[in-house]
C-alpha cells in the first residue's frame, strides 16, 4: 500500500535521537511521502536539513504558524516570503487562526493569514489551514478569498458534519489525523456522511497519536492505524483508503517540483 502523511513535523527536535529510524518505520509501513508544515523562523533550517537527508520522502512547506505570531510578524513574513521567491515548496503552511492557546495577538494573526494566503494565490499553491477552536473564523476567512482557485487543506479536521459539508463545498480537503481514533472524537459521525473523496490522511507528528499511541510520540508510521480507523466507519478497505487518499493528496500537491 501506498500512504501519504500530509502534515507531519519529522523535523522536530523529539526525532533527533532516532530520526533515521523512525524514517526506515516509516517506509515499511507503506508511508511514501512525508509532507512537513513550517512553524517559525527557527524551524526552516531542520525542516530543509529534512529534506536534503530524505529527499523526495520528506517535501517542505512554507509557512508561520498562528501560535508563532507575535508583534513582530511582519519581519518573519517577510524572511518566508524571500524563501518563497528562492526554490519550490509544496504549498503555504502552516498558517491559519487559534483560539486554543492564546488570544493576545488574534488581530495579527488575521492579517498574517491574509498575507500568506495571498501568497498562496500569486504563486499558485494550496495553503494548509490550522485552525483549533476557531474553524469557523477560519471558513470566513477562506470564503472571502476564495473565487475558484484557493484550495488546500483543514488540517486536524475536528468540526461537525455542517462545518465539513461548508468547507468542502469552498474547494478544501479536511485532514484526518489521530482524533479519528479518539472514542469522543466525533469524526465517527462526520467522515460516513463525507466519504473519502475529499479526505486526506495525517498524523502531525509529534503530536497527537491515535490509539492505541495515544499520550505517546505520534509517527507518520500510524498512518496505516488512522486509515484502518476510517476504513472501519465507511466499511471500506485499508487498501481503498489509501488508494483515495494518496490520490487526493498528489492532486492537491501537484504543482510542487523540484
Amino acid at each position: 500500500m501506498n500512504y501519504i502523511d500530509t502534515h507531519a513535523h519529522i523535523y522536530s527536535s523529539k526525532f533527533d535521537s532516532d530520526r533515521d529510524q523512525i524514517l526506515k518505520d516509516v517506509i515499511a509501513s507503506g508511508v511514501s511521502k512525508i509532507y512537513m508544515p513550517n512553524v517559525d523562523l527557527e524551524s526552516i533550517e531542520a525542516m530543509l536539513a529534512c529534506e536534503q537527508a530524505y529527499p523526495g520522502i520528506c517535501i517542505p512547506m512554507m509557512g508561520l504558524h498562528p501560535c508563532d505570531v507575535k508583534e513582530d510578524f511582519q519581519s518573519q513574513l517577510k524572511v518566508m516570503e524571500d524563501w518563497l521567491e528562492k526554490r519550490p515548496f509544496a504549498a503555504v503552511g502552516e498558517i491559519g487562526l487559534d483560539l486554543y492557546w492564546d488570544k493576545t495577538f488574534f488581530e495579527e494573526q488575521k492579517k498574517a493569514l491574509q498575507i500568506q494566503i495571498d501568497w498562496a494565490k500569486n504563486k499558485k499553491l494550496p495553503i494548509v489551514l490550522h485552525c483549533r477552536e476557531s474553524i469557523d473564523e477560519t471558513i470566513k476567512i477562506i470564503r472571502a478569498n476564495q473565487t475558484g482557485h484557493l484550495k488546500g487543506i483543514f488540517h486536524c479536521f475536528n468540526g461537525d458534519l455542517s462545518q465539513a459539508k461548508e468547507i468542502i463545498g469552498l474547494g478544501f480537503l479536511l485532514g484526518i489525523g489521530g482524533v479519528a481514533t479518539y472514542k469522543n472524537g466525533g469524526l465517527d459521525k462526520v467522515i460516513p456522511e463525507i466519504g473519502l473523496d475529499h479526505l486526506v490522511l495525517e498524523t502531525d507528528a509529534p503530536y497527537l497519536a491515535p490509539v492505541p499511541f495515544r499520550g505517546k510520540r505520534n509517527s507518520p508510521a500510524y498512518i496505516p492505524v488512522i486509515a484502518e480507523k476510517v476504513g472501519d466507519y465507511l466499511e471500506l478497505s485499508k487498501e481503498e483508503v489509501a488508494r483515495k487518499t494518496t490520490e487526493n493528496a498528489l492532486n492537491l500537491f501537484k504543482e510542487f517540483s523540484l
